[in-house]
Formats: C-alpha cells, sequence, structure tokens
C-alpha cells in the first residue's frame, strides 16, 4: 500500500519572509492570507524558522519594541521533503502541535507549505476508494499469510471500516487491522473477524473458539 506523499496535498506555493521582516508586516500577512505561521527565509530561499501567531502574541503581551523575524522565530525551521509520508508528517505536527510544515526540495530550497487543512484532505477519501483498497491491497499483502479473497466482508462509512469474516489463524488478526488502518481515509476499524485456529493461545486449538 502506498501513503499519499507530501507533495500530493501540500500547498505548492508559500507565504514567506525574511529575516529582517518587521512585526507588523508579519502581523499584516497572517491576517492578509488568513495563516496561522510564515517560514523564515536566508538569502537562499531556504527555511530557517517559522514565526507563528503565538509568536507574535508572546511579543505583544511581554511588550518592548518592535523586533523583526529573525528575534521573532521559532528556529531551526522544522521540514518535509515532497516524498515524505503524510501519516508521517501529520504526526509530527501532532506532536509538536504545529499548524504548518514547510516543504523544501533537495537542496533544501522552499517548495510549499503542508497544513492542517491540507491533511483533512486524507478523510475525504470517499468510502468505496477505502473499500477497494483494503480489499485489494490488504489481500495481496496478506494472501500468502493465509487469508483468501472471499473470507474478509469490508464495510466503509464515513470512514469507519467494519471487518468481518474469519482468517485461517487468530495471530492473522493482528496484521488485517494494522493494514487496514494504515490505508488513507480511515478514522477507525472495527473488528469483528473471526479465526479456523487459535495458534496464539498456548494449547487452545479449537475451531472458532474466542
Amino acid at each position: 500500500m502506498r501513503h499519499r506523499s507530501v507533495g500530493d496535498l501540500m500547498a505548492p506555493t508559500a507565504v514567506s519572509v525574511q529575516r529582517g521582516t518587521p512585526f507588523k508586516e508579519i502581523a499584516r500577512l497572517l491576517k492578509e492570507f488568513d495563516i496561522s505561521a510564515v517560514p523564515v527565509m536566508d538569502a537562499d530561499d531556504r527555511p530557517v524558522g517559522v514565526v507563528s501567531e503565538a509568536d507574535l502574541l508572546r511579543k505583544r503581551s511581554s511588550g518592548g519594541g518592535p523586533d523583526t523575524a529573525a528575534e521573532l522565530m521559532t528556529s531551526p525551521a522544522i521540514t518535509a521533503q515532497t516524498e515524505s509520508s503524510v501519516v508521517r508528517a501529520a504526526r509530527f505536527m501532532r506532536g509538536r502541535q504545529a499548524n504548518r510544515l514547510p516543504v523544501v526540495d533537495a537542496a533544501g530550497r522552499l517548495i510549499g507549505i503542508l497544513s492542517r487543512s491540507d491533511l483533512l484532505q486524507l478523510f475525504l477519501r470517499r468510502d468505496h476508494a477505502i473499500q477497494e483498497e483494503i480489499l485489494e491491497d490488504v489481500m495481496t499483502h496478506t494472501l500468502g499469510l493465509g487469508l483468501s479473497p472471499s473470507s474478509l466482508t469490508v464495510e466503509a462509512t464515513d470512514g469507519l471500516v467494519t471487518l468481518s469474516g474469519t482468517v485461517s489463524r487468530r495471530s492473522l488478526v493482528p496484521v488485517v487491522l494494522r493494514l487496514c488502518q494504515s490505508v488513507d481515509g480511515v478514522v477507525d476499524v472495527v473488528n469483528r473477524l473471526d479465526y479456523a485456529q487459535d495458534d496464539v493461545s498456548v494449547g487452545a486449538r479449537t475451531p472458532n473458539e474466542r
């Protein structure tokens, strides 16, 4: 299965500022473009930091004279590349509580921005597309482990996937669940799978026994 990449979802253009951009100009750009942060660029168009609304608010609450982006920014800038996994980027952004992630090319130059709103596209996939990917790709990954194409029933409703049917061995259940949960657009997975043989519990080999 191939997760969509950062390059698939990012906005290909990005509002940015230079190290010397003043406080008021940064605030104006955030308001004008309705964004929560801007990357700060060096002379080679490489991100060196990020100035967010929170950075501006901290400065305003602490008082003092006007500051530049270089003094306000959070540095170094954390970036992603276009081929990076969207899932990994989403987990990173959640862990850092970041709303926007600069995307760079192989030379480190800014080429786009990935925002939380971009990530929402993952969960707007049609249920039919999710169901097809699970039936085709999960089968491909697990056929060699004893799962036949007719043994699994998949229902998808608003990203909630319900799995039912019988697999040959109990140890296959977490494998199937993990693969289904990794499909783009899946919000959660309901497990209603049964198994013919318990190869997990010691001494338990009774068909369909749970």
